[in-house]
């Protein structure tokens, strides 16, 4: 479907080819929102046209001007120049034709096909600890664009990596079997990713006690990090676990069965799910082959010691190493070889990584490495790279204890949601079960909002108090917006209303101007698609509710002065509510059907 800024462009340089002979493209033509302070619907922007067509900015959008109104009356309705610019008025009829075909299609935004298929890596969690808050980033970024990459057409799979091997999963396993005495999840009545993950902090209490001891016998700092008994017993358990002693293998398993029954009922609990879930424990071999075949392309070379790397400083960046003297793989090693089997598996097209920014050297290498080995999609690595999220008092430490686990701050949402609605009376009339569902959407949509309506790559500080606000930008004002919709309909006795057609032929600033910005949707969805950021889905959906309660408080819509003014401002009530569904369920969000 060509939106109302296509059709510009189109006729744009139609007229150009007609009034010019000069053959310019509509890709090639820029057209804008115009500004409040100017008259007028949509911008054309003059400047990047003089040089070709050789006029003055003033003559250009005059001639332009006229005759797209000459020649496009169903369109366009008016137009002035100011300096570069052509500002064009967009006829009612264009406006109340686009609703009428609209109105009650709650797909409308919803991209035709495009073939391409995308896969989205996100979460990838550790099995030593519980999900914290900047995992929450990474699942909301995750699962908003995977949504949003539908609403643009495309065929996604959504997939996370479990990182379940290394030093730090061994260091919750010693830490257990020296001090739990046999505890379990069940037995202390604690969630599973919890319980491991208090074991991670105790090894490092204990780390810490030990190291302290030696240093006061004489050992340097170094020396008695390196002689500390409790990290020598991690370092020998991920020996014993790569050579498979079963009762280290029985252990892991355990203990991680422990963490995944946690992480499962987080996920449940934010609405995070995916079409592929990989354990590094499976895919640390991989890339091993592509070793050898990069050797084989002097892609890589070979030091003496047998170690294998690449050369990468005439690209900018440095020697990486993709291979130990022992033969063991390196994360880079296995990233490459995880690519190379997406893609076999699924014929992706493009690979997503959502990632925080301390990784965006890794990702450079690897996308390089893929291009020299010219394996399929390397072209489309791309890093979805994020800021880390901080609370008001600072940093966060898993090792030291100090990280906001997510169940925490879940649980803090959902009761500041049932603090405020309580203080704003808005209680009476639901269920105690009603009230329990109620206050967990607006908790996770507060939160979710809050950590999506910042641009990805920007460091944020996240404020529970300030994310739950009924008034400003923020996901509870949009659900409210939505919940205020429902209510209307709810008033309306004649429902065939909303089947009849919209006979009045013209249209007031504010009835225009939320039109306007529904039509816009499936270009904000396009946009936050190729960008891949979903600030702005946020941000237009935002502007769209803001909009609407400006409408709502200044035009009566079930008392409106006519019969006509009544069914057109249902009409756009309708689609807007729907496209506040839309919108909010793009960035994870639920919208209740009252407040």
């Amino acid at each position: 479907m060509e939106n109302i800024i296509d059709k510009i462009k189109s006729a744009s340089a139609a007229a150009i080819n007609n009034l010019y002979q000069t053959q310019i493209e509509a890709k090639d033509i820029s057209v804008n929102v115009t500004k409040p302070e100017f008259t007028g619907d949509y911008t054309v922007v003059l400047f990047s046209l003089i040089k070709q067509i050789k006029k003055s900015p003033e003559a250009l959008g005059n001639e332009l001007g006229t005759f797209l109104i000459e020649n496009n009356k169903e369109l366009f309705t008016d137009f002035n120049v100011i300096k570069g610019f052509l500002n064009l008025s967009v006829s009612d009829n264009f406006w109340i034709g686009f609703l009428e075909n609209n109105s009650s299609d709650k797909n409308f935004g919803k991209a035709m096909p495009t073939g391409k298929k995308i896969m989205v890596e996100y979460s990838s969690p550790n099995t030593n600890k519980p999900l914290h808050l900047g995992h929450l980033r990474n699942n909301f970024l995750g699962y908003s664009i995977t949504e949003i990459l539908k609403e643009a057409g495309n065929e996604v799979y959504s997939s996370c990596v479990v990182n379940d091997r290394g030093i730090h999963i061994s260091k919750s396993m010693i830490a257990w079997q020296q001090f739990a005495n046999g505890a379990t999840p069940q037995s202390t009545k604690t969630k599973g990713d919890h319980f491991v993950g208090d074991y991670y902090v105790k090894f490092n209490d204990e780390y810490k006690k030990e190291i302290a001891q030696l240093k006061s016998a004489g050992f340097s700092e170094e020396d008695a990090e390196k002689n500390a008994p409790v990290m020598k017993a991690a370092q020998q358990m991920l020996l014993d676990w790569e050579a498979g002693k079963p009762e280290v293998i029985d252990l892991w398993k355990k203990m991680n069965a422990w963490v995944y029954e946690g992480f499962d009922e987080t996920y449940k609990q934010i609405g995070t799910r995916f079409d592929k879930v990989y354990y590094e424990s499976n895919t640390y071999l991989l890339g091993k082959d592509l070793v050898e075949e990069g050797l084989m392309k002097n892609v890589f070379y070979q030091k003496e010691d047998g170690s294998v790397w690449i050369d990468l400083t005439q690209d900018g960046l440095d020697e990486k190493l993709v291979r130990r003297k022992d033969g063991t793989s390196v994360y880079i090693t296995q990233d490459i070889g995880l690519a190379a089997q997406k893609q076999k598996e699924f014929g992706i097209d493009e690979n997503i990584y959502v990632v925080g920014d301390e990784q965006n050297y890794h990702f450079k290498v690897l996308k390089l490495i893929c291009q020299k080995l010219g394996l399929p999609a390397a072209d489309y690595i791309y890093h979805l790279s994020y800021g880390m999220v901080e609370l008001p008092s600072g940093k966060m430490k898993s090792r030291e204890g100090t990280v906001v686990d997510a169940d925490d701050i879940i649980l803090e949402m959902k009761n500041i949601a049932r603090q405020k609605t309580e203080e704003l009376g808005k209680v009476s009339g639901f269920s105690e079960d009603e009230l329990v569902r109620l206050y967990h959407v607006l908790g996770l949509g507060a939160l979710k909002f809050f950590l999506l309506r910042v641009q990805p790559k920007k460091k944020m500080i996240f404020n529970p108090e300030e994310s739950i606000d009924f008034h400003g930008f923020t996901g509870p004002f949009i659900q409210y917006t939505y919940a205020r919709i429902q209510s209307i309909f709810r008033k309306i006795s004649d429902e065939s209303l909303l089947r009849q057609g919209v006979q009045t032929t013209n249209l007031l600033p504010l009835e225009k101007e939320l039109i306007k910005i529904i039509e816009q949707y499936p270009a904000a969805v396009n946009e936050a698609a190729t960008e891949h950021d979903p600030s702005k889905i946020a941000n237009y959906v935002y502007s769209l509710a803001k909009t609407f309660n400006q409408f709502y408080a200044e035009l009566s819509i079930t008392n409106a002065e006519s019969e006509d003014k009544k069914i057109i401002r249902l009409h756009i009530s309708e689609i807007t509510g729907n496209v506040i569904k839309r919108a909010m369920a793009l960035l994870g969000i639920d919208v209740p059907e009252r407040m």
